[in-house]
């Protein structure tokens, strides 16, 4: 008989979101006649930009023509969005990026766990807690822990987030081979300022560490001392990849587009240790196991790059943000310990009671569903996280039933 891989029995019940899937399909089914109001799953819930449409409309309509028809694309992307995410998000600002450095692929979760594929299993990695499953549950399906006990996985080290340190981990004192960061934070809303990140840039230097650094939440950056790209920081380009998405900036949430930028001057060694180019090893590894995203869905990426593509997100970033305000007002007036909703769409709340109680009780009796902290890590026990990604009169009418409730 076929065996599976043991490494999936590690694995720690369902998947979060399945979870809360379940709880909510369960109430529903038992109170058909009630309203939810979602506020958990970082969805967005305006339309893409006009520009957008129109590059995707335009862009189809070319290949239903023999003249201008396109096959398969290159697996890394094609030029004219390379370029442009290069120039804008990078040039821009002062960081040294090639548009031969730019992966452009289906979805920034794809990528934080395909990029696995090029990494040993033996490695040592360093996790947030709280953090985004996805980080936890990959390296548990590639082999690289042990069983999970007492809410962690033996094998992997955990970087504490906490109130006190702002939910943004200092560098440990042991090693680390593999460092996982996400800024703005999903799920706590924080951000790392410019001296943060540096001291995370000079332990990965060395230590000879590799960042992953997920920038998925960039375009919400209000502050001013917060780097927009880890690459803003000097020495970055030697040890950090960085991901990025338009799923929540341009609503690309179910026309997946993103794109991981991979500089040439990241080395790592094989079993011999020689060093081996990492942008050699992942272009590669696209080149098997990935054929590309489609040729409409990249024309309309490089729309939102458009000045009129600009404007509209503009509108969604501030949009979603004074819903983040609102949230965040209101917890805090409710004598809430509260974090994010300033450079991030989450709003992260401190409750004092236990988090999978505090989300079923909003559920059952606000009608709300929002996220239960320690989905996200032991650390995030006691804490639940509530999105902005919503229309303004169903956040209002959400956190009027939720104040009603407590």
């Amino acid at each position: 008989m076929i065996k599976m891989n043991p490494h999936y029995n590690k694995l720690n019940a369902s998947y979060l979101f399945s979870t809360i899937a379940k709880k909510i399909t369960e109430h529903q089914n038992a109170n058909p006649d009630t309203s939810l109001i979602r506020l958990g799953i970082g969805d967005v819930t305006h339309g893409l930009a006009k520009p957008c449409v129109d590059a995707l409309k335009a862009a189809a309509d070319e290949l239903g023509s023999d003249e201008s028809f396109r096959g398969y694309g290159p697996e890394q992307g094609y030029a004219f969005l390379r370029e442009t995410i290069a120039e804008n998000d990078y040039h821009q600002r002062g960081a040294d990026i090639d548009p031969d450095e730019v992966f452009v692929s289906d979805g920034a979760k794809c990528d934080s766990g395909n990029f696995l594929d090029v990494l040993a299993n033996d490695i040592v990695v360093g996790v947030p807690d709280p953090v985004y499953p996805v980080y936890v549950d990959t390296n548990v399906m590639a082999g690289r822990t042990g069983a999970f006990s007492d809410g962690r996985y033996d094998g992997l080290q955990y970087l504490e987030g906490t109130v006190d340190n702002g939910f943004v981990p200092t560098p440990p004192s042991s090693h680390l081979d593999l460092v996982y960061l996400c800024f703005p934070n999903n799920p706590t809303g924080a951000s790392a300022t410019r001296s943060q990140l540096s001291e995370w840039v000079s332990y990965a230097l060395e230590h000879n560490a590799l960042i992953l650094f997920d920038a998925a939440y960039e375009r919400f950056i209000q502050s001013t001392d917060v780097p927009h790209s880890i690459y803003e920081i000097e020495g970055a380009r030697s040890c950090a990849v960085e991901i990025r998405s338009f799923s929540k900036t341009a609503g690309f949430t179910g026309t997946r587009c993103a794109f991981t930028v991979v500089p040439k001057d990241i080395e790592i060694a094989d079993d011999s240790g020689e060093k081996r180019s990492l942008h050699s090893l992942w272009n590669r590894r696209q080149s098997t196991k990935f054929n590309g995203v489609s040729y409409p869905v990249q024309r309309a990426a490089e729309a939102v790059y458009s000045p009129e593509g600009r404007r509209e997100v503009d509108y969604r970033v501030n949009y979603y943000m004074e819903n983040a305000r609102l949230i965040r007002d209101i917890m805090t007036n409710a004598g809430y310990t509260v974090s994010g909703g300033v450079d991030s769409p989450y709003i992260w709340v401190q409750t004092g009671t236990d988090s999978w109680s505090f989300f079923d009780r909003m559920l059952t009796e606000a009608q709300v569903v929002i996220t239960p902290g320690v989905g996200f890590g032991r650390m995030g026990e006691g804490f639940i996280r509530i999105s902005a990604f919503n229309h303004r009169e169903k956040v209002e009418e959400a956190m009027e039933r939720i104040t009603r409730a407590l």
